[in-house]
């Protein structure tokens, strides 16, 4: 299975140890069976293969997300929604002490593409870079193989709540989600679901009622007295206490009584 890529993709040939090299703006990365190696013009830095391609993972997945994916202490993204920053040693000290930081805007098409064609190229079948280390295979190695269905698989991004009508479905198994091995002990089965009246003109909502009481919308906590979300009114009983800036004046009374907002 093959991704298609940006006519501006530039990748060599593969190298000694399978793997293409990949060209974007001043930026060269290659890799090799342990290492992925970033080359500017005014500097370069070496990280592990599968720290990598999971900092990679996250920005193809999701879009580079909201703000700045730090591949690590030296190189990263910044999205601007539109365009992306590809930034190296920008926020190191060392590298800025030293003037080898560099930083490069691109358009989030051209970036994503060759992301993309990067991740796919070098994954090996087994590895997932979106899986915890200890439920998927080896990042390191010559090239073999690929995992294009793990890199490209569908995200689950619920418009509403998952389970709700023309919403997500609730994962399973036969879809390709397996249980968390942390949750291997806990019972999957689903509670029975009653379906209940709503009472007066209420939006049917994706929950059950507790204890007969109607669904309300979320109105922020304002309510009428006769509201079933309103508290019940306290008073504060009155206090008396001395003026601190009198001193040894009279003592006055202070409180509150019931209807006013300080006793709600």
């Amino acid at each position: 299975m093959a991704i298609a890529t940006h006519p501006e993709v530039q990748a060599s040939e593969p190298n000694a140890h399978g793997y293409r090299a990949f060209h974007l703006g001043e930026y060269e990365f290659s890799r090799d069976e342990y290492f992925v190696y970033v080359n500017w013009p005014t500097g370069s830095h070496v990280m592990s293969a599968d720290a990598f391609l999971r900092a990679l993972q996250r920005d193809v997945a999701w879009n580079f997300f909201y703000g700045i994916v730090n591949f690590d202490g030296v190189v990263g993204t910044v999205n601007h929604y539109g365009t992306v920053d590809l930034f190296a040693g920008r926020y190191n000290d060392a590298y800025r002490k030293a003037e080898l930081d560099h930083v490069e805007n691109f358009e989030t098409p051209r970036i994503r593409s060759t992301f993309e064609a990067m991740l796919a190229d070098w994954t090996n079948a087994g590895f997932d870079p979106f899986a915890a280390p200890e439920e998927t295979g080896t990042a390191f190695g010559v090239k073999s193989g690929d995992n294009v269905g793990a890199v490209t698989r569908h995200r689950v991004t619920a418009q509403r709540m998952v389970g709700c009508e023309g919403d997500e479905p609730v994962r399973t198994d036969e879809s390709g989600f397996r249980v968390n091995r942390m949750f291997a002990d806990v019972p999957q089965d689903q509670p029975e679901r009653l379906s209940l009246p709503l009472a007066g003109d209420l939006e049917p909502v994706h929950r059950l009622r507790l204890q007969g009481q109607p669904l309300l919308p979320d109105d922020r906590g304002v309510h009428p007295p006769h509201h079933p979300r309103q508290r019940p009114r306290r008073v504060v009983r009155a206090a008396e206490r001395r003026d601190p800036v009198v001193g040894r004046g009279p003592r006055q009374r202070c409180g509150t009584v019931a209807g006013d907002h300080a006793a709600r």
